[in-house]
């Protein structure tokens, strides 16, 4: 569970492994073992990373099903608010680790062609 939770939560916040390992001091294979399963953090490290991943103890260990800080995103208010996202979510929270970089980078090409409509139109009023 923690592994998982970790590598989840390090990517939702954009960080490397790299990254992660600076933050708490360490290095990036270690962050590389705890997100594999291959060796736990101590009580000190788990504090430590729940800090830096701005998420709860509880969150990592699998105590709590949703990340405290998720529920205060603007963009986890609009999904609470149509129960079709929140469904697609959802299941995607069961894909293979190549089917959800998949379904990412889909998102992200989407976001991408909204903000260019969005310049386009824009752009066209101001001519």
């Amino acid at each position: 569970m923690l592994s998982k939770r970790l590598k989840l939560i390090r990517k939702r916040r954009g960080l490397t492994q790299d990254g992660l390992a600076n933050k708490v001091k360490t290095t990036k294979g270690t962050i590389s073992n705890y997100e594999n399963g291959h060796s736990t953090p101590s009580n000190e490290m788990l504090r430590d990373l729940a800090d830096a991943l701005d998420t709860t103890t509880d969150y990592l260990l699998g105590r709590v099903e949703a990340d405290s800080n998720v529920g205060r995103s603007t963009s986890s208010f609009e999904i609470d608010g149509d129960p079709d996202l929140q469904i697609a979510f959802k299941d995607a929270s069961d894909f293979s680790e190549e089917a959800r970089r998949q379904a990412i980078d889909f998102i992200n090409y989407l976001k991408e062609k909204e903000k260019a409509k969005g310049r386009k139109s824009s752009n066209t009023e101001n001519d």
